[in-house]
């Protein structure tokens, strides 16, 4: 709360009473979850497995790390979720960067899905870039 962030207790959490729809709604409205160790452990028995399925299951924080230091660290995370789909999407940068941060980004989150995949580049057959409303640019 001194940070200025919303934060809820297990007694808040066990209000939802494991109700699909109440978590849905609640998580809908945050892009992340952070929650202490102890916290974690407790969240599938109070809210089932809703912030699992929705990709929003709380990151560990522990009380030895700055709560603003692990904010950062999250905002600045690129997550791939691979699934059966063959097409991925990811933001790896925005406006404010400069254009050798830009390349920085892209290079690391390339290299970082290459080592994913078990064949490497062998299971890409392409690699594009785009802006939110410019044209896509074929990299690879």
């Amino acid at each position: 709360k001194e940070v200025g962030l919303e934060c809820i207790d297990s007694e808040g959490l066990k209000k939802f009473k494991k109700d699909k729809k109440k978590v849905k709604k609640w998580a809908q409205g945050y892009d992340l979850f952070l929650a202490s160790d102890s916290l974690i452990r407790q969240i599938p028995r109070l809210l089932g497995p809703q912030l699992n399925k929705m990709g929003k299951f709380p990151s560990p924080c522990s009380h030895d790390q700055s709560l603003q230091s692990k904010i950062s660290e999250m905002q600045h995370t690129v997550k791939f979720q691979m699934k059966k789909v063959l097409c991925l999407g990811v933001a790896v940068g925005n406006v404010s960067l400069s254009k050798d941060q830009l390349i920085q980004n892209i290079t690391l989150s390339v290299n970082t899905l290459i080592s994913l995949l078990k064949k490497g580049w062998q299971n890409i057959r392409s690699l594009n870039i785009k802006s939110t409303m410019g044209p896509v640019q074929r990299i690879y």
